[in-house]
């Protein structure tokens, strides 16, 4: 089992930029691929980014490439989305995902979710 817990979320203006952040306990974080998805109302859940278990390589939905950055820390049980250049369109629930051993883009593949975190974006 491995516990997730999103932060950070928040509401800002479109331009602007908010750190999200992931919290893991439970078993052996770094034995876990981890993403992040988020779902807008009315709209299915999307993939936006993934990062391995050693953080040597991420995977990007086209819509966030070049704004959003994903990395993780094994150290402290983490997994971050900085994301910059916020558009009205990113405004969704965040969730943060784990799957063991690998990374995907596909959500069914994740076998553990955090609660969500919302982020709004004014324009």
């Amino acid at each position: 089992q491995v516990q997730l817990v999103e932060s950070g979320g928040g509401l800002v203006q479109a331009g602007g930029s908010l750190r999200l952040s992931c919290a893991a306990s439970g078993r052996t974080f770094s034995s876990f691929g981890m993403a992040w998805f988020r779902q807008a109302p009315g709209k299915e859940r999307e993939f936006v980014a993934a990062v391995s278990r050693t953080g040597g390589s991420t995977l990007y939905a086209e819509s966030v490439k070049d704004r959003f950055t994903i990395s993780r820390d094994n150290a402290k049980n983490t997994v971050a989305l900085q994301m910059n250049s916020l558009k009205p369109e990113d405004t969704a629930v965040y969730y943060c995902a784990a799957q063991y051993y690998s990374i995907s883009v596909k959500g069914p593949e994740y076998g553990y979710w955090g609660q969500g975190t919302q982020v709004t974006v004014s324009s």
